[in-house]
C-alpha cells in the first residue's frame, strides 16, 4: 500500500477523502498483458486504513508492459492512470506499549 497525496471521491452519498492506494497484481499472462486490482482507501483518525473510496481494475498493455518488472514500476504506472501522486509507503501505526506490572502472590498454599 502506498500513501498518495490526498483525493476526494464520491463514496456511500458523501464525499470522502482517500488517502492510501492499494494495488496488486489479479492476472498476468506473461506476454503482453497484466492486469492490476486497486482501491483508494480513507484513512482513520487514528492512522489505520479506513473505508473503501473506490475500486477497480487497470489493464497494462503495449509499451508499458513491455517496460514492466519491477514494483515500483507497477506502482507508478498505477498512481499515473488514476491522476495520483505517490507521496510514501503506507506505515501502519504502531499501537502504544502498556506497559503492567504484577504484585507478587505471598499466598501460602
Amino acid at each position: 500500500m502506498k500513501q498518495i497525496q490526498p483525493v476526494t471521491s464520491w463514496a456511500n452519498g458523501q464525499a470522502t477523502e482517500a488517502k492510501v492506494l492499494n494495488a496488486y497484481v489479479i492476472n498476468d499472462n506473461l506476454v503482453s498483458s497484466a492486469t492490476f486490482y486497486y482501491a483508494l482507501l480513507s484513512e482513520n483518525e487514528d492512522g489505520t486504513i479506513g473505508a473503501g473510496v473506490a475500486q477497480g481494475n487497470l489493464t497494462m498493455t503495449g509499451e508499458a508492459y513491455s517496460a514492466y518488472g519491477t514494483n515500483p514500476f507497477a506502482w507508478d504506472w498505477v498512481a499515473a492512470q488514476l491522476n495520483l501522486t505517490i507521496t510514501g509507503d503506507y506505515v501502519p501505526p504502531v499501537p502504544p506499549v502498556v506497559e503492567t506490572t504484577t504484585e507478587p502472590n505471598n499466598s501460602s498454599i
